[in-house]
């Protein structure tokens, strides 16, 4: 008897520690997706992963978040294939106080968006001006009428709460058509800065152009138009190694350099310096910095806002040539199943009554067993 009656109590015990222990899950959980498989590929396309803080919490009212979006994100993934740590940061506010503005330069974030109207000058503001690709939502006419040397950011959700969204697949068709430079927040900063730091000079019969290190969180590319009337032989690096031709109507940033009319669009990295041969020496030739890639008209991004699951977000776009500002969210623990807990409440119900069962199974066995003997001691 006393053996049943302690194999019953460990189980007991085993079955009461796991529902009375408390617990050891925290508030938040991470999305696996970023650093595994969907992450890489996104970044390959020449997307950018940003912040948008932790799920329910409101950036301007708890700051503390910032820091803790960025120390999430690198942990995961790198924010580019440009530079490791996130520059983007979405805020939903119309305002970014003072407070809000310290503590994200602090953590190295140097843009803001999507609806913003007011915010400290060393904040880049970048404006939602291309409407939405939700299905029923997107405004053509809006994303035809891009001024020229622009950014059209345009706004993607996959979900709210238990709500699918569905993405504009016609929209999504038009924009894969058009021939503007497909960029990011992070990415069309950076390749402004260098842009604007190009430089050139003559060298018997070539023009020399560099751009100096940088020390910015991401080494991003430049571009400049040098105008000159010579042929070009070549257009070499400084290590004697080509400089990529470039096509006309390429999309994506890159290295390179591709012949116009009045003479070449370079894009080159910060540190680095290239060679234009010509046929001929110049006495004169002019420098123009270019804001878009290949001197496209203008560039469109993609901004996927409170992205708490890369796959989801994602998912309907594999296919697809268009590049994402993807504004990482860290999610918030799912809720619990209240059915476990129930059935757990179930099942410690039910051990005392099997106890009890048991005990008394054991004593009426006992009673069973004695009876005779009794009997033989009377005789």
């Amino acid at each position: 008897m006393r053996r049943r009656a302690t194999v019953a109590l460990v189980m007991a015990v085993i079955i009461i520690f796991p529902v009375s222990a408390p617990s050891a899950v925290g508030e938040w959980e991470d999305d696996g997706w970023l650093k595994n498989l969907i992450g890489p590929e996104r970044l390959e396309n020449g997307d950018e992963f940003g912040c948008h803080g932790f799920e329910g919490v409101s950036t301007v009212e708890d700051n503390w978040v910032i820091g803790a979006c960025k120390d999430y994100l690198t942990g995961l993934s790198d924010s580019s294939r440009w530079g490791r740590d996130p520059v983007s940061f979405g805020i939903d506010d119309t305002t970014v106080d003072q407070s809000t503005s310290e503590s994200l330069l602090e953590s190295g974030f140097r843009i803001v968006g999507d609806m913003i109207v007011d915010a400290p000058g060393e904040l880049s503001v970048v404006n939602r001006n291309g409407g939405s690709i939700e299905k029923n939502s997107a405004n053509l006419e809006l994303l035809g009428s891009a001024e020229e040397d622009s950014l059209v950011s345009i706004w993607w959700r996959a979900r709210i709460d238990d709500l699918k969204l569905r993405e504009d697949k016609d929209a999504m068709a038009w924009l894969e058509e058009q021939e503007v430079w497909l960029t990011t927040w992070g990415e069309w900063y950076f390749h402004q800065q260098s842009s604007m730091r190009i430089e050139a000079y003559l060298e018997g019969e070539s023009i020399v152009v560099s751009l100096a290190p940088s020390d910015a969180q991401w080494t991003v590319p430049g571009s400049a138009h040098v105008q000159f009337e010579s042929t070009i032989l070549e257009v070499k690096y400084d290590t004697g190694a080509d400089l990529p031709e470039i096509l006309d109507g390429e999309r994506k940033l890159k290295e390179g350099w591709r012949e116009t009319d009045s003479g070449a669009i370079i894009t080159i990295l910060p540190g680095t310096s290239v060679s234009i041969l010509l046929d001929q020496g110049n006495d004169s030739f002019s420098l123009s910095p270019l804001v878009t890639f290949n001197d496209l008209h203008h560039a469109v991004t993609i901004v996927g806002h409170h992205t708490t699951n890369l796959f989801q977000w994602s998912s309907d776009f594999q296919d697809s040539e268009l590049t994402f500002t993807w504004l990482i969210e860290r999610p918030s623990e799912e809720p619990i199943n209240w059915a476990l807990p129930v059935i757990a409440l179930g099942v410690l119900a039910a051990v005392p009554i099997a106890i009890w069962k048991i005990v008394e199974m054991d004593n009426g066995a006992d009673a069973n067993a004695q009876e005779p003997r009794a009997v033989e001691a009377a005789d």
